[in-house]
Order: C-alpha cells, then structure tokens, then sequence
C-alpha cells in the first residue's frame, strides 16, 4: 500500500500557556494524488495544521509527516518539497510579477522555464501583468499569483491554507479548476477553506470545529450519512417560527438558513404531519415546507451539535 502523502497522529496544540486548545488530538491521512479539505470556520484550528505541517510550528503532542518525513526531524527536506500558500497574500508587493516568480524560483535553485509546463496554464492568465507590482493586482490575480509561486519548484504536495477567501465567484471556480488540472499530475493538495460549497470539489473531506475533527469522509458519504428526514421550511412571521419550533420538544432542530430553517423533528416517520401541525400551533403565515436533500452544511451542524451534547454530558 502507498505512503501517505501526508500522515497525522494525535496531533495536538495549545497556546496562552495551555489555555487555548487549538489542535485536539487530530489524526488523519492525505492520500497520494488526493486533493483533500480541511473544512471549517475561522478558528477551527486550520491554520495550526497547515503550520505544523509545513515545519513553521512545532505540534506539542503526536506526530505528523509529509511525504514520509518527519515534520520535526526533518523540516529541511519537507520545506523542499511543498509548497504553501498561506491565507494572507505574503508575497512582495513592491516586486513586479515576473521579478517575485524568478525570487521564489532562485530560492529552489530553479528556473520558471524549468517548470513552465506546470504553471503555464495559470501563469497565461497573468502574463499581461508580468510588469505590474503584485500589490498593484487585483484579489483574483494575487491569488493565481501565489500559487504560481507555491509551484515554481514542482512540490510533491501543495498546501493551501483558505486560498479563496476574500475574492470574487468567478475567481474561486477559476481556482478550484486550476486544482482539478493540478490533480491530474498527481500532485497531492491539501486546501482548507471556511466555504461549505467548496467540499463539494474535494475527494475527500474532514470537518473540524473548535480543533476538533468531526467527520473524515467523502463529501458524498458525508451527506448521505445524514440520519433524518430534513425540511427547508418559511413563512411571514420565520423569526417568530424559529424561536417557537426550536423550543418545541417535538422538534430535534432548527436553524436559520438564507431565507428558509432546515428542520428536523424527533419522530422522522410522522415528520411532515408533525411540521405542519406544528405550523398550525404557532399560526405560522403563508407557510410553506418541502423535503431537501442535506448539504455539507446541514451535515457540519449536526454534527457540530452532537459534540456540543457531548460535551455537556462529560462535564
């Protein structure tokens, strides 16, 4: 069976002396050739592992590899084979396009016409800018920049710490093809993002809250391990109907989602009666329900609320 191309074991990290757990004894695996996501909300500990895996950060329990390198031991080897593309545009903005893809390809003891074929499909669409300071570009283009820089030396695994966040919708579907294509020469990718419609572009998921991982599984097995029947529910008064449903005892959840509450309630068989019984209770206006598909979303939640349970029951 192939090495992961990146290994997590008890992974575990603190700060402020201890008092804040960012990373809780995290284990999981990135597959060679697998673009995998880190899928959570700011704060989640994201940023902790990219860290410890890219050597910037020292884990205080467990163990970590990439690429079958130990991420303490040898730190030298490992920052010679990935690349990284932190959450904040970190390149030099007064360098012009060109002048900070030629820094980062000397750095490597490469060229750009070395490694050309691998950045040539996203490296076209700057091309136009090669002379314009790379503070000077806009969100879209600081972000193919970036990963243009994270690729000048060809790494074996590619990490990507919320490389979409702050820009527009057509540049973040722009990015997740550009990874697709960098998928197909099995360079391993490691993303994390806040976005719950971008696990959908991943092979496989993990979901963490509060440095804790909930779920590692495809996005797929994820939604269809969804365990209830799943209402998208509305009406004229809905800020009345969601403090009236999620204080009912007949319903197991309720929460706000765009203009619709995604409602599950306790007896699945019965759950439409239920809903619209319920509806009548509280004299809910215009009132509308349809049964819905679970989206990632809708399974983060759930499984955001049963750790909470958890919690409370430990203490």
């Amino acid at each position: 069976m192939p090495m992961p191309a990146v290994s997590l074991k008890n992974i575990s990290k603190t700060y402020d002396d201890g008092k804040l757990k960012a990373v809780n004894d995290i284990s999981f695996n990135v597959e060679q050739g697998e673009l995998f996501g880190l899928i959570g909300p700011d704060g989640a500990g994201k940023t902790s592992i990219f860290r410890i895996l890219t050597t910037l950060l020292l884990p205080d329990k467990g163990t970590a590899t990439v690429g079958g390198l130990d991420v303490v031991k040898d730190y030298r080897a490992i920052r010679n084979k990935v690349g990284y593309m932190p959450g904040k545009f970190s390149l030099y903005q007064d360098l012009t396009v060109t002048e900070n893809l030629t820094f980062f390809a000397t750095i490597f003891k490469t060229t750009i016409e070395e490694n050309y074929d691998l950045i040539k499909d996203i490296y076209e669409q700057i091309k136009p800018f090669s002379n314009r300071p790379a503070g000077k570009l806009s969100g879209g283009m600081k972000q193919k920049l970036a990963l243009c820089c994270a690729l000048i030396h060809k790494p074996a695994v590619l990490f990507l710490d919320e490389p979409t966040t702050g820009v527009d919708a057509v540049s973040r579907k722009e990015f997740w093809l550009m990874l697709k294509r960098l998928k197909e020469q099995r360079i391993s990718i490691l993303v994390s993002t806040p976005y719950m419609d971008e696990a959908s572009l991943c092979d496989r998921i993990a979901l963490i809250q509060n440095g804790n991982i909930m779920s590692v599984d495809t996005p797929q097995n994820i939604i269809d391990s969804f365990p209830s029947q799943l209402y998208a529910i509305r009406s004229k008064n809905i800020y009345n109907l969601l403090k009236d449903f999620r204080s009912d005892p007949a319903v197991e959840s309720c929460y706000a989602f765009g203009e619709f509450l995604h409602v599950t309630v306790k007896d699945d068989i019965n759950s439409r009666e239920i809903i619209y019984k319920l509806a009548t209770q509280y004299h809910a206006e215009d009132f509308e329900a349809r049964l819905i598909t679970p989206l990632i979303e809708d399974s983060f939640i759930r499984l955001m609320h049963e750790n909470w349970k958890a919690d409370l029951i430990e203490k």
